[in-house]
């Protein structure tokens, strides 16, 4: 008769399959990361403008498209257009989190100028903003 071998179970994990695994993920978001871009696109006008100040927190942006369409760049809500109530209630909830929230219209350059003020009087006098920004484009040197 043969005597039986008793193995000791092993209580080791083989970890270098699960390495391979993220390093893969971390070169495929490394690419794909600066192809995503974030926010409405606009075409702003160009003006001979300075930069905000944003050293504590960015600030707040409330997008107009050509179509008269409104967001607000808040999380992962960028992409959605808003109803003017949602846009003043999301404005009114992020203010009440960060009294010192800034906040500046991204406005695309063929929105006819009433609805640029329209969406700035819907941001103070509806949702409580102090003051409110616009965002331009550098100006170009020729």
């Amino acid at each position: 008769m043969s005597k039986r071998v008793k193995r000791k179970p092993v209580c080791e994990i083989n970890v270098v399959p699960y390495i391979d695994v993220m390093l893969v993920l971390l070169v495929i978001f490394m690419i794909t990361a600066p192809l995503i871009t974030a926010g409405v696109k606009v075409d702003l006008p160009t003006a001979n403008s300075e930069p905000m100040d944003t050293s504590d927190e960015p600030p707040l942006v409330a997008s107009i498209d050509k179509d008269g369409n409104y967001y607000l760049s808040v999380g992962d809500s960028r992409d959605q257009s808003l109803t003017e109530d949602e846009l003043i209630a999301l404005v009114q909830t992020q203010q009440q989190q960060n009294p010192n929230l800034q906040i500046v219209v991204n406005g695309d350059r063929l929105v006819a100028y009433g609805r640029v003020i329209r969406l700035m009087v819907l941001l103070q006098e509806h949702a409580g903003m102090k003051t409110v920004g616009l965002m331009t484009d550098p100006l170009e040197d020729n």
